[in-house]
């Protein structure tokens, strides 16, 4: 009974603190005509990031499977190395990375692409986090469900494909989702090697009007519209990879 009673309790406050919130940004008093003449530089700028965002989730993908697969190599300099990458990225700052990679690492090799250093960099950066997420969703298999395919003549890439990844990703959907968002979202901070994304053009806006809520209230909807699908597409696969137990 207090289990209830205390469901109820959260979920009246977190509705009263919603309602909250959202009748003191409803009740502001904007002045949109000030970011009207910016409306196509908004657009631009969202049109961008959701270009670079698709690039980096498809790339970082593919970095984070490579990195999962020399981790489980059972090679030990494969291993350590994949290693070393993965603690190295996710134990510093990304917007250091951002600039070490354009300032430092792009300029060296003569490669002056801002969008392109942007979406690599992001890339690499989510990699090492989906890497985690894969290698942790692969060992959270049973032993038995190894040994019942061995048993039965699969073959090791055979064991993978219809006894491992199904069930893996399952489990890593949810974590994986919420690491694709963040990737959307951090593409804001490319914002310091000038990659034109909508975040960037909103700081443009706001450094012209002074019109500081209405030009950044826009980037709640717009980034809501590229991270929302994300969900809605995990929820999905969950419910088409679902098994019993």
């Amino acid at each position: 009974m207090w289990k209830s009673a205390f469901s109820y309790f959260i979920s009246l406050c977190l509705l009263a603190s919603f309602c909250f919130v959202l009748w003191v940004v409803v009740s502001h008093d904007y002045h949109w005509e000030a970011i009207t003449p910016y409306r196509a530089n908004l657009l631009s700028g969202w049109l961008t990031t959701l270009w670079l965002s698709t690039a980096a989730l498809v790339l970082s993908i593919i970095i984070g499977a490579l990195l999962t697969a020399g981790q489980l190599s059972g090679q030990r300099a494969s291993s350590l190395l994949c290693r070393i990458y993965i603690e190295g990225i996710r134990g510093t700052p990304l917007l250091t990375q951002i600039l070490i990679g354009y300032y430092l690492v792009a300029n060296a090799v003569g490669w002056d692409s801002r969008l392109g250093v942007g979406i690599v960099v992001l890339s690499c950066f989510s990699a090492a986090y989906l890497a985690e997420i894969f290698r942790a969703g692969i060992e959270s298999i049973p032993q038995s469900q190894w040994l019942s395919a061995r048993a039965i003549g699969f073959s090791e890439a055979q064991t993978y494909r219809f006894v491992v990844i199904p069930q893996a990703v399952r489990r890593i959907l949810p974590a994986a989702a919420g690491q694709f968002a963040n990737l959307i979202k951090d593409s804001s901070l490319l914002f310091v090697i000038s990659v034109q994304e909508f975040t960037m053009q909103a700081r443009e806006a706001n450094a012209n009007t002074y019109a500081t809520f209405e030009a950044y209230l826009p980037l709640i909807l717009g980034y809501f519209i590229l991270t929302f699908p994300i969900s809605l597409l995990s929820r999905h696969l969950e419910d088409r990879f679902h098994y019993e137990d």
